[in-house]
């Protein structure tokens, strides 16, 4: 059985996902700012991680990790985006 590995269209798609969400606000002067997000992302999305879980990742990412208070930066709504995204995109189980 081999690993896989998401291609680089998946990465790039991921990190425009990132880009638009923004909760800095800082995507037009950085595209790489949320970058540290794409390999545990596509690892929770592989496993099969519930939507739950990926906002949960989502709010532990900006409180802990950028240091912003999360309550109005709608990780919900971007956890179901990013689900629906990996519903549509990746491999077939």
């Amino acid at each position: 059985m081999s690993i896989w590995t998401p291609s680089a269209v998946l990465f790039d798609n991921l990190r425009y996902l990132l880009n638009e969400w923004d909760p800095i606000g800082v995507a037009d002067l950085s595209q790489d700012e949320y970058d540290c997000m794409l390999v545990p992302l596509f690892q929770r999305l592989q496993r099969g991680t519930t939507r739950a879980e990926i906002g949960e990742f989502l709010w532990y990412e900006l409180e802990d990790h950028f240091g912003l208070d999360p309550v109005d930066r709608r990780t919900d709504a971007m956890a179901d985006r990013l689900v629906a995204w990996w519903a549509a995109v990746g491999p077939a189980a």
